[in-house]
């Protein structure tokens, strides 16, 4: 009991004196509880047959129904592949930025560090419609530069954006492309935490460049390679579906049709609410599954966890 009190008291004085901390903290914690917190209350329509007379609460459980239905439906398997064949292949990408940061590092040449730093960042701020139709514009198999230059090396047009062969490399690499940057930012802030005397002692020791990066830039960024890992692993099977929406068209949706773009077609367009929260709680709960065990094979293996 009197410990109890101790902790409270600690806590108590511990609010007192960094109030200021908390109080920038609460606009975060308020986003939070409401925005995805207090929603979680809706999940339960998944296990229901939802109607909108009824409501929440009023509208009849009918257990995993909507569940069996998705698992037994003919598109099951080819929305699943896709989702998990997309996301593996962004994942297979994953050390671009480690070592692009890498490489911006060793640069001795400021202006031309910030030009390249600059040049990556920018596709970052521009938005997926606009990347779609650069990608529209491009590949054009009439008008596009790409299929202008395979012209002009003697080759046949292709029509990229309506083969299902060329859509997950599309796909990846352009968000790839506007991506990079913003990740090689978050590693380039890791490195500037190395201690510089150890390269000098690396130095005089003989290790040559690649050397020094390979046993201290490498080993110091690691947790934040780790983190970031993990966090991509917990965000498997969640793509951002606007960007496959709007790339996805009849005659690639072989490789295109993914679990989310069925979310957003089954429960908005079509107003099935109650099956689309059921394909989205199944979706999450792969992502929740995978999350805790690449953070626990990540602490026992390297110390390194998100918790």
């Amino acid at each position: 009991m009197e410990q109890r009190v101790n902790n409270g008291y600690k806590i108590k004085k511990s609010f007192i004196r960094n109030w200021q901390l908390y109080l920038f903290l609460l606009p975060v914690v308020t986003y939070f509880i409401i925005f995805h917190y207090i929603p979680m209350y809706g999940v339960q329509i998944a296990f229901k047959d939802f109607f909108y007379n009824l409501g929440i609460m009023g509208s009849p459980w009918v257990g995993f129904e909507h569940f069996e239905r998705f698992f037994n439906s003919y598109y099951f398997w080819r929305l699943l592949k896709n989702t998990i064949i997309l996301n593996a292949y962004g994942l297979l990408l994953f050390p671009l930025p480690i070592i692009f940061a890498l490489a911006l590092n060793e640069l001795r040449n400021g202006s031309f560090k910030k030009w390249s730093q600059t040049l990556t960042y920018a596709p970052h701020f521009i938005s997926v419609v606009v990347v779609v139709g650069m990608l529209v514009a491009f590949l054009d198999p009439n008008t596009g530069i790409v299929n202008h230059a395979l012209r002009a090396l003697g080759m046949e047009p292709v029509s990229f954006l309506t083969s299902p062969e060329w859509f997950r490399h599309i796909y990846v690499w352009s968000g790839q492309w506007q991506s990079l940057g913003w990740g090689t930012i978050i590693y380039l802030a890791a490195l500037a935490g190395v201690n510089p005397e150890l390269h000098e002692a690396a130095k005089v020791d003989g290790a040559t460049r690649f050397q020094r990066i390979l046993h201290i830039n490498i080993p110091t960024i690691m947790p934040t390679i780790i983190i970031l890992f993990i966090l991509n692993i917990g965000n498997f099977m969640q793509i951002g579906f606007e960007k496959v929406l709007l790339m996805q068209n009849n005659l690639n949706a072989e490789t295109s049709d993914i679990i989310q773009t069925f979310v957003y077609e089954t429960g908005l367009l079509e107003g099935q609410y109650s099956f689309a929260a059921a394909i989205g709680l199944f979706e999450s709960m792969i992502n929740i599954v995978l999350l805790i065990t690449v953070n626990q094979i990540a602490r026992k293996v390297s110390e390194n966890s998100l918790w």
